[in-house]
């Protein structure tokens, strides 16, 4: 036995919290509970294996001799350790001071990432957010994805029926605003996206990327369309003019409803060769996308917070739901999926779409 094995009194599985691939964890820990090693729980189903530089690094954190274990205050003497009634009392009492004098809304609150891999704060933080009654409420989500939730919520019903990749199936993958070989896929959870799209390319699909930058992601795909910044409606609005123009003449005509006519003539200002220059886009690189996303047997479009944090997020995320859509690619292997959780979102689905439109900012 090595000296390692002879030291490791048990072995526990954990799921790594630090961002949203959730990747499982194998740890051992001696008889004193000292970590001995972090890696990857190769049985794990979604993760098999794999870890990044940060789930190693946890027993850094754990272990970190400046790691909070208790409160301070800041003083004029410097930083002191107060109990956890004194904080308590110290917080509530400013809180009632600022809204006292500035209103609720003299309050802000962020809710930091991930904040669905904490129980404490899926379990309080309504309350308290309830309690505080503050308009001001910050969060990733605010940051970054609630184009995606606003468009599922008038779409679907719901702000959190939200189609997601099917990568591991599809066959062709366009990557627009998302960089997940350093997110491992926002909105989108796949740890060792690098090997899930090497296995896209392996079985003969392709991965196309259009950014404005050249990120780790597109480094490792097949095709990389540069594009102007804040220009991703007009390249969508052409990509789907391209997919109905072969709905209603090609040979995959189909029946639609009625305003689909009024549709196709609204579509017909966002040509590619019309778009072309304003998104800065050759008119056959755009046609060959549309093609492709067209001829192959599975495809999937998937826009993330390049194309959420611009002024046209909400409009891009509704076009890439119709694009997949009218693509025959939702819901269905290899396209855009519904997820089935554990447990049931829907119930507040009413007191959602009502949630909408009750604050402006001046």
């Amino acid at each position: 036995m090595s000296l390692l094995t002879d030291a490791v009194v048990r072995t526990h599985y954990r799921a790594c919290n630090l961002c949203e691939a959730i990747c499982g964890l194998e740890i051992t820990l001696d008889k004193d509970d000292q970590i001995l090693t972090i890696k990857g729980d190769e049985k794990d189903p979604l993760s098999r294996g794999h870890i990044c530089p940060k789930a190693v690094a946890l027993k850094d954190i754990y272990t970190d001799p400046n790691r909070l274990k208790q409160p301070i205050k800041k003083t004029s003497d410097g930083w002191e350790t107060i109990s956890w009634e004194e904080a308590f009392t110290e917080v509530v009492s400013n809180i009632k001071r600022i809204q006292n004098k500035h209103g609720k809304n003299g309050i802000a609150v962020y809710t930091g990432n991930p904040a669905v891999h904490n129980s404490g704060t899926l379990l309080s933080g309504p309350g308290l957010l309830k309690a505080l009654g503050t308009q001001n409420r910050y969060s990733a989500t605010s940051a970054d994805q609630l184009p995606h939730h606003f468009v599922s919520l008038a779409m679907f019903g719901h702000h959190m029926t939200l189609p997601i990749p099917d990568i591991d199936r599809t066959d062709y993958f366009v990557i627009m605003g998302g960089n997940p070989l350093a997110s491992n896929g926002s909105m989108m959870t796949v740890p060792n996206v690098a090997h899930r799209i090497k296995n896209i390319q392996n079985r003969g699909g392709k991965v196309v990327v259009v950014d404005p930058r050249k990120t780790e992601t597109s480094k490792i795909a097949d095709q990389h369309i540069f594009i102007k910044p804040g220009t991703d409606a007009l390249f969508l609005l052409a990509i789907l003019h391209e997919i109905v123009w072969d709905i209603k003449f090609g040979n995959n005509a189909i029946f639609l409803e009625e305003d689909f006519e009024e549709f196709n003539q609204f579509l017909q200002n966002y040509s590619p060769k019309k778009v072309s220059a304003m998104i800065g886009v050759l008119e056959a690189d755009i046609k060959t996308l549309a093609a492709e996303l067209m001829k192959a047997k599975t495809a999937v479009v998937y826009g993330r917070m390049g194309l959420s944090t611009q002024e046209f997020g909400g409009i891009c995320q509704w076009l890439i739901n119709l694009i997949n859509i009218f693509n025959n690619n939702f819901d269905k292997p290899g396209g855009a999926m519904f997820t089935d959780p554990a447990f049931s979102l829907y119930g507040s689905a009413k007191k959602g779409y009502k949630a909408t439109g009750r604050f402006f900012s001046k």
